[in-house]
């Protein structure tokens, strides 16, 4: 039975959605703001977190940074009533794992919670470590050492080169990264990929400009060599 920690703070959106998880079979656990939300998932390690962006004592976004900095193997999907892409962008780069806008239906958060479930469990039998050139990977502790000297990567930085590194030679388009890395199907443009590629040449290759590692397939996408 998976464990779904709820972090909101309008009662009755946290009773519906109680009370519908639980129906689903889920084990249910509820903070109704930021600071206990991200003290009960540093606690009871939640298999998934609902997460609300607009809370009382810490933002949503600060408690999905905090947690995916300590435990980055914790799902996170975000809920927000702002349609904002600004937000969807930020929440995404800090790590979150899908972004639902409300109002929602419930079959289709239950749909995403088991999409992101899925990935999170497929992810939790990958290699723990991998090296390439003078660069080493250590995926539990999400540590990237160039030459003996740590980089310093954002949460989708590091999740876009693990995918990388699980997918070897194989060519993937823009919008499979999008879908898979960011879990999120209506992203607002694919530019952000190229951007996460160009910062991550310029952390991992010996010369950026003329990648080894992280090639470009021109009209698909990119494929990672070693």
């Amino acid at each position: 039975m998976a464990k779904i920690l709820i972090v909101e703070d309008e009662p009755n959106m946290v009773s519906g959605l109680r009370d519908n998880f639980q129906f689903e079979g889920y084990e249910v656990l509820t903070a109704v703001d930021g600071v206990a939300g991200l003290q009960t998932a540093l606690n009871e390690s939640p298999d998934i977190v609902l997460l609300d962006v607009m809370m009382p004592r810490m933002s949503g976004l600060e408690v999905c940074k905090q947690l995916k900095s300590k435990k980055p193997s914790i799902p996170v999907i975000m809920l927000t009533a702002r349609g904002q892409e600004v937000d969807k962008v930020v929440g995404l780069e800090l790590g979150a794992d899908d972004y639902v806008t409300k109002p929602f239906s419930i079959r289709e958060l239950l749909a995403r919670v088991k999409a992101v479930l899925r990935r999170s469990k497929a992810n939790s039998g990958e290699q723990e470590s991998y090296s390439f050139g003078d660069v080493e990977v250590n995926v539990r502790s999400c540590q990237v050492v160039k030459q003996g000297k740590q980089l310093d990567f954002s949460a989708k930085e590091f999740d876009l080169l693990k995918y990388f590194l699980g997918h070897p030679g194989e060519t993937l388009s823009r919008d499979r990264l999008l879908e898979d890395v960011w879990g999120y199907d209506r992203f607002p443009t694919t530019r952000t990929v190229d951007a996460h590629i160009v910062r991550l040449r310029q952390k991992v290759e010996p010369k950026p400009e003329e990648p080894r590692f992280i090639l470009t397939v021109h009209g698909t996408g990119y494929k990672f060599v070693h």
